[in-house]
Protein backbone atom coordinates (compact mmCIF):
# COMPACT_ATOMS: atom_id res chain seq x y z
CA UNK A 1 0.00 0.00 0.00
CA UNK A 2 1.87 3.30 -1.19
CA UNK A 3 -0.17 6.19 1.08
CA UNK A 4 -0.15 9.82 -0.72
CA UNK A 5 0.55 12.78 1.40
CA UNK A 6 0.95 16.23 1.50
CA UNK A 7 4.83 16.43 3.50
CA UNK A 8 4.14 19.90 4.44
CA UNK A 9 0.48 19.26 5.84
CA UNK A 10 1.55 15.99 7.37
CA UNK A 11 4.66 17.50 8.95
CA UNK A 12 2.51 20.37 10.16
CA UNK A 13 0.46 18.12 11.76
CA UNK A 14 3.65 15.96 14.03
CA UNK A 15 5.24 19.20 14.92
CA UNK A 16 1.24 20.08 16.32
CA UNK A 17 1.06 16.40 18.09
CA UNK A 18 4.36 17.35 19.51
CA UNK A 19 3.63 20.31 20.81
CA UNK A 20 0.76 18.81 22.25
CA UNK A 21 2.82 16.72 24.14
CA UNK A 22 5.63 18.36 25.51
CA UNK A 23 3.29 21.28 26.32
CA UNK A 24 2.92 19.55 29.55
CA UNK A 25 5.17 17.16 31.50
CA UNK A 26 2.61 15.34 32.94
CA UNK A 27 1.24 14.13 29.23
CA UNK A 28 4.46 12.53 28.45
CA UNK A 29 4.41 10.95 31.79
CA UNK A 30 0.82 9.39 31.08
CA UNK A 31 2.04 8.27 27.41
CA UNK A 32 5.19 6.76 29.16
CA UNK A 33 3.61 5.35 32.01
CA UNK A 34 0.45 3.07 29.74
CA UNK A 35 3.63 2.23 27.09
CA UNK A 36 5.16 0.26 29.83
CA UNK A 37 1.81 -1.28 30.60
CA UNK A 38 -2.02 -1.07 31.03
CA UNK A 39 -2.92 1.03 33.99
CA UNK A 40 -6.01 2.16 35.57
CA UNK A 41 -7.30 5.85 35.49
CA UNK A 42 -7.30 6.19 38.93
CA UNK A 43 -3.27 5.45 39.12
CA UNK A 44 -2.33 8.32 36.69
CA UNK A 45 -2.98 10.68 38.87
CA UNK A 46 -0.36 9.45 41.27
CA UNK A 47 1.87 9.23 38.88
CA UNK A 48 1.84 12.21 37.32
CA UNK A 49 0.76 14.79 40.43
CA UNK A 50 -1.98 16.16 38.51
CA UNK A 51 -5.80 16.35 39.17
CA UNK A 52 -8.38 13.42 38.15
CA UNK A 53 -9.72 16.28 35.81
CA UNK A 54 -6.77 16.98 33.47
CA UNK A 55 -6.31 12.69 33.49
CA UNK A 56 -9.40 12.57 31.94
CA UNK A 57 -8.96 14.94 29.43
CA UNK A 58 -5.46 13.53 28.49
CA UNK A 59 -6.75 10.60 28.22
CA UNK A 60 -9.85 11.69 25.65
CA UNK A 61 -6.94 13.57 23.08
CA UNK A 62 -4.81 10.05 23.53
CA UNK A 63 -7.52 8.06 22.31
CA UNK A 64 -8.76 10.48 19.58
CA UNK A 65 -5.53 10.36 18.27
CA UNK A 66 -5.48 6.54 18.67
CA UNK A 67 -2.41 6.48 21.02
CA UNK A 68 -4.19 4.33 23.79
CA UNK A 69 -6.85 2.26 24.01
CA UNK A 70 -9.25 0.91 26.67
CA UNK A 71 -9.08 -3.16 27.67
CA UNK A 72 -12.10 -3.37 30.28
CA UNK A 73 -11.17 -1.19 33.24
CA UNK A 74 -7.25 0.05 32.13
CA UNK A 75 -5.78 1.73 29.46
CA UNK A 76 -2.77 0.88 27.50
CA UNK A 77 -0.92 2.51 24.13
CA UNK A 78 -1.68 0.95 20.62
CA UNK A 79 1.38 0.26 18.64
CA UNK A 80 0.76 4.06 17.07
CA UNK A 81 1.27 5.22 20.82
CA UNK A 82 4.16 3.13 21.43
CA UNK A 83 5.84 4.54 18.40
CA UNK A 84 5.33 7.94 19.35
CA UNK A 85 6.30 7.42 23.04
CA UNK A 86 9.57 5.38 22.12
CA UNK A 87 10.56 8.25 19.73
CA UNK A 88 9.63 11.17 21.97
CA UNK A 89 12.03 9.34 24.63
CA UNK A 90 14.92 9.48 22.00
CA UNK A 91 14.65 13.00 20.81
CA UNK A 92 14.48 14.26 25.00
CA UNK A 93 17.56 12.17 25.66
CA UNK A 94 19.01 13.91 22.12
CA UNK A 95 17.76 17.38 23.88
CA UNK A 96 19.24 16.44 27.41
CA UNK A 97 22.47 15.43 25.93
CA UNK A 98 22.68 18.69 23.97
CA UNK A 99 21.64 21.08 26.70
CA UNK A 100 24.26 19.43 29.06
CA UNK A 101 27.41 19.72 26.79
CA UNK A 102 26.03 23.38 24.53
CA UNK A 103 28.37 25.28 26.97
CA UNK A 104 31.42 22.97 26.58
CA UNK A 105 31.09 21.59 23.53
CA UNK A 106 33.73 23.07 21.64
CA UNK A 107 36.33 21.83 23.98
CA UNK A 108 35.52 18.29 23.41
CA UNK A 109 37.33 16.01 21.50
CA UNK A 110 36.09 15.95 17.86
CA UNK A 111 35.62 14.31 14.74
CA UNK A 112 39.04 14.00 13.67
CA UNK A 113 39.91 12.20 16.97
CA UNK A 114 37.54 9.40 16.07
CA UNK A 115 35.00 11.03 18.70
CA UNK A 116 31.10 11.69 18.31
CA UNK A 117 28.77 13.78 20.60
CA UNK A 118 26.70 10.23 20.76
CA UNK A 119 29.71 8.63 23.09
CA UNK A 120 28.43 10.95 25.93
CA UNK A 121 24.86 9.47 25.81
CA UNK A 122 24.38 7.92 29.13
CA UNK A 123 27.34 9.64 30.97
CA UNK A 124 27.67 11.89 34.31
CA UNK A 125 28.29 15.69 32.73
CA UNK A 126 29.78 17.60 35.59
CA UNK A 127 30.30 21.39 34.56
CA UNK A 128 32.24 23.94 36.39
CA UNK A 129 29.38 26.48 37.68
CA UNK A 130 29.72 30.04 39.18
CA UNK A 131 28.44 28.34 42.28
CA UNK A 132 30.54 25.11 42.43
CA UNK A 133 33.60 26.26 40.19
CA UNK A 134 35.71 22.94 41.60
CA UNK A 135 32.64 20.55 40.61
CA UNK A 136 34.13 18.86 37.72
CA UNK A 137 37.68 18.32 40.72
CA UNK A 138 35.55 16.76 42.86
CA UNK A 139 33.97 14.31 40.76
CA UNK A 140 37.52 13.70 39.57
CA UNK A 141 38.59 12.94 42.99
CA UNK A 142 35.49 10.86 43.22
CA UNK A 143 36.54 8.64 40.27
CA UNK A 144 40.13 8.47 41.81
CA UNK A 145 39.34 7.28 45.41
CA UNK A 146 37.43 4.39 43.94
CA UNK A 147 39.95 2.78 41.60
CA UNK A 148 42.69 0.64 41.68
CA UNK A 149 44.45 1.51 38.38
CA UNK A 150 44.58 5.12 36.80
CA UNK A 151 45.76 6.18 33.71
CA UNK A 152 46.05 9.44 32.23
CA UNK A 153 46.83 11.21 28.98
CA UNK A 154 46.35 15.06 28.17
CA UNK A 155 46.47 18.09 29.72
CA UNK A 156 46.33 17.51 33.41
CA UNK A 157 47.66 20.68 35.39
CA UNK A 158 44.39 22.54 36.06
CA UNK A 159 43.22 19.18 36.87
CA UNK A 160 46.04 17.65 38.73
CA UNK A 161 46.66 20.45 40.81
CA UNK A 162 44.17 20.91 43.15
CA UNK A 163 43.64 17.14 43.84
CA UNK A 164 47.29 16.73 44.20
CA UNK A 165 47.22 15.36 47.64
CA UNK A 166 44.70 12.89 46.93
CA UNK A 167 46.70 11.41 43.92
CA UNK A 168 49.80 10.96 45.75
CA UNK A 169 48.37 9.64 49.02
CA UNK A 170 46.21 7.18 46.36
CA UNK A 171 49.70 6.47 44.54
CA UNK A 172 51.28 5.62 48.24
CA UNK A 173 48.84 3.23 48.97
CA UNK A 174 49.21 1.44 45.76
CA UNK A 175 46.87 2.03 42.83
CA UNK A 176 48.99 1.73 39.83
CA UNK A 177 49.08 4.95 37.67
CA UNK A 178 50.89 5.83 34.37
CA UNK A 179 50.58 9.69 33.20
CA UNK A 180 51.91 10.90 29.33
CA UNK A 181 51.94 14.46 30.05
CA UNK A 182 53.24 17.27 27.61
CA UNK A 183 56.32 18.08 29.00
CA UNK A 184 56.12 21.52 30.49
CA UNK A 185 53.10 20.12 32.42
CA UNK A 186 55.78 17.77 33.71
CA UNK A 187 58.24 19.98 34.15
CA UNK A 188 55.88 22.61 36.62
CA UNK A 189 54.67 19.72 38.81
CA UNK A 190 58.13 18.52 39.22
CA UNK A 191 59.10 22.48 40.10
CA UNK A 192 56.46 23.46 42.00
CA UNK A 193 55.32 19.99 43.78
CA UNK A 194 58.75 18.68 44.29
CA UNK A 195 58.01 16.96 47.91
CA UNK A 196 54.45 15.97 46.73
CA UNK A 197 56.60 14.12 43.94
CA UNK A 198 59.73 12.36 45.19
CA UNK A 199 57.89 9.23 47.08
CA UNK A 200 55.59 8.63 44.62
CA UNK A 201 58.03 9.16 41.52
CA UNK A 202 60.11 6.47 43.89
CA UNK A 203 57.76 4.14 44.24
CA UNK A 204 56.60 1.55 42.09
CA UNK A 205 53.30 2.46 41.32
CA UNK A 206 53.83 6.32 39.03
CA UNK A 207 55.01 6.25 35.90
CA UNK A 208 55.21 9.55 33.74
CA UNK A 209 56.33 9.32 30.79
CA UNK A 210 55.84 12.78 28.07
CA UNK A 211 54.97 13.58 24.62
CA UNK A 212 55.21 16.61 22.26
CA UNK A 213 51.87 16.65 20.51
CA UNK A 214 49.14 15.92 23.13
CA UNK A 215 45.37 17.43 22.48
CA UNK A 216 44.06 20.16 24.83
CA UNK A 217 41.95 17.64 26.86
CA UNK A 218 42.53 15.17 29.29
CA UNK A 219 41.55 11.45 28.94
CA UNK A 220 41.58 9.50 32.38
CA UNK A 221 41.31 5.57 32.45
CA UNK A 222 39.62 4.64 35.80
CA UNK A 223 38.96 0.71 36.70
CA UNK A 224 35.42 0.41 34.97
CA UNK A 225 34.61 4.39 33.77
CA UNK A 226 36.47 6.65 31.74
CA UNK A 227 36.59 10.81 32.27
CA UNK A 228 37.43 12.99 29.59
CA UNK A 229 38.56 16.87 30.87
CA UNK A 230 38.09 19.60 29.24
CA UNK A 231 39.61 23.40 29.31
CA UNK A 232 39.52 26.59 28.80
CA UNK A 233 42.05 27.52 25.60
CA UNK A 234 42.64 30.60 27.26
CA UNK A 235 42.95 30.26 31.00
CA UNK A 236 43.52 26.59 31.16
CA UNK A 237 40.46 26.16 33.78
CA UNK A 238 38.51 22.85 33.86
CA UNK A 239 35.40 23.20 32.65
CA UNK A 240 33.81 20.05 32.43
CA UNK A 241 34.63 16.23 33.52
CA UNK A 242 32.80 13.77 31.12
CA UNK A 243 32.78 10.08 33.04
CA UNK A 244 31.01 6.92 31.83
CA UNK A 245 30.90 3.17 30.90
CA UNK A 246 29.92 3.31 27.57
CA UNK A 247 31.80 0.29 25.59
CA UNK A 248 32.53 2.31 22.84
CA UNK A 249 33.78 5.74 24.59
CA UNK A 250 35.82 3.21 27.33
CA UNK A 251 37.13 1.86 23.60
CA UNK A 252 37.64 5.10 21.96
CA UNK A 253 39.66 6.13 24.63
CA UNK A 254 41.89 3.19 25.19
CA UNK A 255 43.15 3.50 21.67
CA UNK A 256 43.48 7.11 22.10
CA UNK A 257 45.70 6.11 25.19
CA UNK A 258 47.74 3.48 23.08
CA UNK A 259 48.53 5.45 20.70
CA UNK A 260 50.10 8.69 22.75
CA UNK A 261 51.60 6.10 24.73
CA UNK A 262 53.53 3.87 22.38
CA UNK A 263 55.04 7.27 20.80
CA UNK A 264 55.83 8.65 24.10
CA UNK A 265 59.24 8.84 26.06
CA UNK A 266 60.18 8.39 29.78
CA UNK A 267 60.24 11.51 32.44
CA UNK A 268 63.30 11.15 33.58
CA UNK A 269 63.98 14.38 35.05
CA UNK A 270 66.05 14.35 39.05
CA UNK A 271 63.62 15.31 41.66
CA UNK A 272 65.46 18.47 43.81
CA UNK A 273 63.58 19.12 47.05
Amino acid sequence: MTLVTNSHGSQTEAIEDIAYLTRSVHRVEVLEALTEGPKYRSDLPALTGVSRSTIRRTIREFESRNWIRRDGHQYETTQLGAIVSQALGELLARVELERSLREVWEWLPDERDGFTVEMCADAVVTVAEPTDPYAPISRFETLLEDTETFRFVGADVALFEPCKDLLRSRILEGMETTVVDPPDAANYIRETHASHCVEPLESEYLEVFVHDALPDYGIGLFDDRIAISCHEGETGTVRTLIDTDCVATCEWAESQYARYKAEARPFTAQIVE
